[in-house]
């Protein structure tokens, strides 16, 4: 018999729970029952506030708390590192297996609850507590799509470090953490030895954005170019049209996605990604085609690289 709530069978938890929980599902009705003990970690994702991430975050901070240790020393007996576990603490990194299990190592008299809970988290949540890399590596096939710039796995060093420095209040250290992890996954996944099949869609606005500097856009430019070149890769621009990705951008590795906010991002399955996958579909078909795209992203590089702004040219010759 499944789990009960106020005396209903539990709902089954779906792909990005608990944010597509509905305001009825938030609502408990007290009644005469008593909930399972079995069904208790359940019972986090009813509030709509918490997640697996988050409470497992919560858990490991607590316990580094409890004994006066700082992130680093924390890092020490974990061979995780800090800036890694600070952001598993704050609910923007999923834990791993390998983080689990150096948890339990460090805090042994938790008795095994940080893997026990991340293997259970796993079943409540399909594909949402597995780290991204583990999914994006191994997949057959990556579509892509960012606004207003191109995707991550697109960019060179030298334009994502100039986007990455305009974080409010980002220290260099940190710049040059996150600059090394971007390029690091452009290795493994487009760049590893057998490649997946991998689809862009690059918003045309990137192509006028100015990121760092005109050399700097130059050089981005042509090199979209040269990956759109790989056999294993199809690039298009989607021109300046209504569509229905402006809030976010999102990649789709096989059966499982990552999408992201300001603020952070999450890893879905099931029905989000099947609705994601046609959301992708809708940008292509209103995108230019690949030879377009090309003629287009080329014409544009040769505009950065004379030391012009590609906007303040469209402009002047709409006025001539």
């Amino acid at each position: 018999m499944g789990c009960r709530i106020g005396g209903r069978p539990a709902a089954a938890p779906v792909a990005g729970w608990p944010h597509a929980v509905t305001a009825a599902e938030r609502v408990i009705t007290l009644r005469q029952s008593v909930t399972p003990a079995e069904c208790y970690g359940k019972l986090l994702f009813m509030n709509g506030k918490t997640d697996p991430v988050s409470y497992f975050g919560r858990q490991l901070k607590k316990e580094r708390l409890a004994r006066g240790w700082g992130l680093v020393e924390l890092s020490q007996r974990t061979g995780i590192d800090a800036g890694h576990l600070s952001r598993i603490e704050n609910g923007k990194r999923p834990p791993t297996d390998k983080v689990a299990k150096a948890c339990d190592r460090v805090f042994p008299e938790r008795r095994g609850w940080f893997l026990d809970y991340y293997e259970e988290s796993k079943a409540w949540v399909p594909a949402y507590f597995k780290d991204w890399p583990e999914l994006e590596d191994v997949a057959a096939v990556i579509r892509a799509w960012m606004p207003g710039i191109p995707h991550g796995l697109l960019q060179t060093e030298d334009y994502a470090r100039a986007l990455l420095e305009t974080s409010p209040g980002v220290v260099g250290e940190t710049v040059a953490g996150r600059l090394r992890s971007r390029m690091e996954r452009q290795k493994r996944v487009l760049f590893r030895e057998d490649p997946p099949l991998a689809l862009f869609v690059v918003d045309e606005f990137a192509l006028y954005r100015l990121v760092g500097s005109t050399e700097v856009m130059a050089v981005q430019l042509r090199h979209l170019s040269a990956v759109a070149s790989l056999p294993n890769v199809t690039l298009q621009v989607l021109p300046g049209v209504a569509h229905p990705a402006t809030a976010s951008g999102f990649v789709i590795a096989d059966d499982s996605a990552y999408a992201e906010h300001v603020a952070s991002g999450g890893v879905y399955s099931a029905d989000i990604v099947s609705t994601l996958a046609r959301m992708f579909d809708s940008l292509r078909a209103e995108s230019y085609r690949a030879s377009e795209s090309a003629a287009r992203i080329e014409r544009t590089a040769e505009v950065w690289a004379s030391g012009a702004n590609p906007l303040t040219a469209l402009q002047t010759a709409g006025t001539a």
